[in-house]
């Protein structure tokens, strides 16, 4: 474990910041110009675990454990948000038969 918090903190810490950013704005973009839902999640799904490689970052570089702490929280939040997701767009689909954002204004009243 130690010897990887060294190779962590070999690299510096502008590494990890611009790679998470880019991997972020990655996502972001992915979210607004996409239609298709399984892509706008897995785009969030990218914003997420690059926000978890940014605390793990932080966290070896301070040497705290609680951003490690704070990742396993998100990872649940993100388990939670795919299991309740993919069974929206399942009943979407089952609805529509189509899991276009745009076949969602059918759904209205």
């Amino acid at each position: 474990m130690d010897s990887l918090i060294q190779n962590m903190q070999g690299i510096p810490l502008n590494h990890y910041l611009i790679f998470c950013s880019i991997i972020f704005v990655i996502g972001i973009i992915g979210v607004l110009i996409r239609r298709n839902v399984i892509i706008i999640m897995m785009s969030i799904e990218l914003m997420l675990n690059s926000v978890n490689l940014l605390l793990a970052a932080f966290s070896a570089y301070r040497g705290d454990p609680s951003g490690q702490v704070f990742v396993f929280f998100i990872m649940a939040l993100a388990a939670a948000e795919v299991a309740v997701g993919l069974a929206i767009i399942i009943m979407v689909y089952r609805n529509t038969k189509s899991v276009d954002i745009e076949s969602l204004n059918k759904l209205r009243w």
